[in-house]
């Protein structure tokens, strides 16, 4: 049996076998899929492996992250998943990194010490950094992800044959247009006219929680808005009273009746004033107040000490359910038990955390923080006659959950060391992009694992390509803050930029920079566009943008537009693309002949808690943007780079949008 022999044949070969023992691969992240995928490695031959992962081990992660037990809470998932696979295969050589894969330490150098990087990744952030470390050091990566019963694996990666020519190129991470996950509310429509359940658990993570138990001198969004659509008063407060002087415990305000006294406002006073716009009214049907009184009814009256009846014991700070004797996170609980859960979790933050209050956030692992959340949620709902929901249900929609289906992992775990086999048995024509299906699609071929040819580069891709992206963006309202941060670090996801124009402009971060050069980079930020040096940044200007850090460059030409419609366009900027050469630039490599490797791209996060709500909720772009951010942002797909020894076979142009919706027609070869 030789490294010749047809695939799959040769994935028994003792040379294959030889490879996979030598190799040394990266695995990025030790989440659901890498738990799947380290055991996978191990068991099946690989036994030099590196692993990095800067997450800790929560609940949540125990009923599919099967290598971890409650006893490891709180300690490294690196670390343990290491220690747990060392069981199975005692002789093999785990590294384990706890920290960011963005840290510097994990630079091109670093990169380029592995003959496959295999991504397990939560943000699109991290997964683009990833993408342009592999180009840059030539290694080929392959990507996963899962979303429920849904996943997908794909591979990425640029070889050349012997002779240097190359031979075999597949689309990168970022080629691929990926369809924005986040969906945009307008603020308005969250603060007066919600009608879906996830606009009043918005309301209640985004503004009341934060309101009432994050810091009082930072406005959310929802606080913002108020003030400049309904002016502030001498006192610096929304005139329609979301400020924080209206939130304020008076000095020796019992806890209880300062809960009481915030139900009161936001449930019933503030939903008075609200119906007093009658315009709003016209086309809608109207919100009722709630009186507390009538919510709570009999059973949930106060005592001589204005006590709820059922939580006369000390604040525990740990949950109000427990202290009322509510059970039940999968029923919807009633007016009466929402009142009581909001009036108590009040009292429990305020009697058994008060050293959090004004600097508490919230945590999809704080049982008191879900309660309260949940019961404000769903009172809310019964302001405005939108169906409410079970704690269950409201901590995956403000804790940004998707279930994750543990087999789902494991499948895609499964198909990642397959396509790394094929890679490294120098066999990429075998190279199969598989989207995993929840559903038959097709009832001739019953397929739930649908597995197509990688796609082919794209000239007009910004990491690998020629392109020159084109931002429109309003240079007169958008300080060069926004700029860096919103438009270069957010969505081009670069990490140290370097921003230069041809009439002088320059802006630049990263190490090496003295003190005046921070100060005097650091005082052109709070800068409109327009205003800054060389003239300002206007419409026509083109901008050269680099980061040493990923080595990744590209042209960026600004185009005024001052009318932005916050529902279509709610970052307040668009990012669009032009090719301005013929073809995309080959990357060389000097990568190792064993070295190949697949790449997955998809949308879901590390595997099992996909983000749906992005938070803290942020606005983005123009600062005229009254809008909260719901989803995650648009996913890419991963590229690589490596040096094939002789490989036969066409590639095949791939589907893949980074969606996990199914695959793009395959337009040419199997």
């Amino acid at each position: 049996m030789t490294l010749s022999s047809r695939w799959p044949s040769v994935a028994t070969s003792s040379q294959l076998k030889e490879k996979m023992r030598n190799a040394k691969v990266l695995c990025v992240g030790a989440g659901g899929i890498g738990c799947e995928l380290l055991k996978t490695l191990v068991l099946t031959g690989f036994e030099d492996i590196t692993v990095i992962d800067m997450d800790t081990i929560e609940t949540s992660n125990l009923n599919r992250q099967f290598l971890f037990r409650k006893h490891h809470v709180g300690t490294s998932k690196a670390r343990v998943a290491a220690d747990a696979v060392r069981v199975f295969r005692p002789n093999a050589n785990i590294t384990v990194y706890q920290g960011n894969v963005k840290e510097s330490r994990f630079d091109k150098t670093f990169f380029g010490g592995f003959a496959l990087v295999l991504n397990g990744l939560d943000n699109v952030e991290a997964r683009r950094h990833v993408n342009r470390l592999c180009l840059s050091a030539g290694v080929p990566l392959i990507e996963s992800g899962t979303e429920g019963y849904l996943g997908q694996v794909t591979v990425h990666y640029r070889l050349k044959n012997e002779a240097g020519e190359m031979q075999y190129a597949t689309e990168c991470f970022e080629c691929a247009p990926k369809q924005s996950r986040t969906k945009t509310y307008p603020v308005c429509t969250i603060r007066n006219t919600p009608d879906k359940p996830i606009h009043c658990i918005v309301w209640a993570k985004e503004l009341l929680f934060a309101r009432l138990f994050g810091r009082p001198d930072v406005m959310t969004d929802l606080d913002e808005a108020a003030a400049k659509e309904e002016g502030a008063d001498a006192n610096g407060d929304a005139a329609d009273g979301h400020n924080a002087t209206a939130f304020l415990r008076g000095p020796d305000e019992p806890a209880e009746a300062y809960a009481r006294r915030i139900f009161c406002r936001v449930f019933d006073e503030d939903i008075v004033k609200v119906l007093s716009m009658e315009e709003l009214w016209e086309a809608r049907e109207k919100p009722k107040p709630l009186q507390l009184a009538r919510c709570l009814g009999d059973g949930g009256s106060a005592d001589q000490n204005g006590a709820l009846q059922g939580a006369h014991q000390a604040a525990t700070g740990e949950s109000a359910c427990k202290a009322l004797g509510i059970t039940g996170a999968y029923r919807i609980w009633s007016l009466a038990e929402c009142a009581k859960v909001l009036i108590e979790s009040i009292r429990q933050y305020l009697e058994g955390r008060p050293a959090e209050v004004g600097e508490a956030v919230f945590d999809k692992e704080d049982d008191l923080a879900v309660e309260f959340v949940t019961a404000a949620a769903n009172l809310r709902a019964a302001n405005y006659n939108i169906p409410q929901q079970s704690l269950f249900v409201t901590k995956g929609m403000a804790g940004n959950i998707i279930h994750a289906i543990a087999t789902t992992n494991a499948v895609v775990g499964g198909l990642i060391v397959v396509e790394a086999m094929k890679l490294l048995a120098s066999k990429p024509e075998n190279s199969r992009a598989t989207f995993i299906l929840k559903h038959v699609t097709n009832p001739k071929a019953k397929r739930l694992l649908n597995a197509i040819a990688p796609g082919e580069p794209s000239p007009k891709c910004a990491a690998c390509g020629t392109a020159r992206l084109e931002l429109l963006i309003d240079t007169s309202k958008t300080c060069l803050d926004d700029l860096v941060n919103k438009v270069l670090k957010k969505s081009l996801s670069l990490v140290e930029p370097t921003v230069r124009t041809d009439a002088g402009f320059e802006y630049e971060e990263g190490e090496g920079l003295d003190e005046d050069e921070v100060a005097v980079n650091k005082a052109k930020l709070p800068l409109p566009l327009d205003q800054q040096a060389g003239g300002g940044l206007k419409h026509s200007t083109v901008m050269y943008v680099e980061d040493q850090v990923q080595e990744f460059h590209v042209q960026v030409e600004i185009c005024h537009k001052n009318d932005w419609d916050e529902e279509q366009d709610p970052e307040g900027f668009r990012i669009g693309g032009s090719v301005p050469q013929a073809a995309a630039k080959a990357v060389d490599t000097a990568g190792s002949s064993d070295a190949a490797s697949p790449s997955a791209g998809i949308q879901s996060d590390d595997d099992d808690d996909l983000v749906i709500i992005n938070g803290p909720a942020a606005k983005e772009g123009h600062e005229d943007d009254d809008v909260v951010s719901i989803g995650e942002p648009e996913v890419s797909q991963a590229a690589v780079v490596g040096t094939l020894p002789q490989a036969e076979g066409n590639l095949s142009k791939r589907s893949a949008d980074g969606d996990i919706d199914g695959p793009r027609k395959r337009q040419r070869g199997a």
